[in-house]
């Protein structure tokens, strides 16, 4: 992380399995079944953001199983596991459009990430946003 930091402009693109409202991100398993090793991946998020003017970006499609499932979701599933904080990730990406979480509120956060979650999903994702999170967008 340190040799990451010491150089500027330092942008890690890293990916993710499922992104919940609050910016939490799973890399690393489909619920409790493990995908892959997280490697180092906290690692070049913080390395980046630490960066003078550096900037780590977690980028991910927004739906998996051919559209039938957003991988940005109210919460992650069962099981799943955190690699990237909430407190860590500053941006995130998919197909339609980037949001920063640095410094958002939860209400913020949830509000951001619904935007650039795939459209069909939108309308669900504010409800359970409201309905388990507590959390009124309006």
């Amino acid at each position: 992380m340190r040799s990451i930091q010491r150089n500027p402009q330092a942008m890690s693109i890293n990916s993710a399995i499922q992104v919940d409202l609050t910016g939490q991100v799973c890399a690393d398993s489909m619920g409790s079944k493990i995908f892959s090793g997280f490697g180092g991946q906290i690692d070049f998020v913080r390395g980046a953001s630490l960066s003078k003017d550096g900037r780590g970006v977690i980028a991910l499609p927004s739906t998996a199983a051919g559209g039938s499932i957003s991988r940005i979701t109210t919460t992650l599933s069962d099981g799943a596991g955190v690699v990237t904080t909430r407190a860590h990730v500053h941006y995130i990406a998919t197909e339609y459009g980037v949001v920063s979480l640095r410094g958002r509120s939860l209400r913020e956060r949830t509000r951001d990430l619904i935007e650039i979650a795939h459209p069909d999903f939108r309308e669900e994702l504010n409800r359970e946003a409201f309905e388990k999170l507590c959390l009124s967008l309006n």
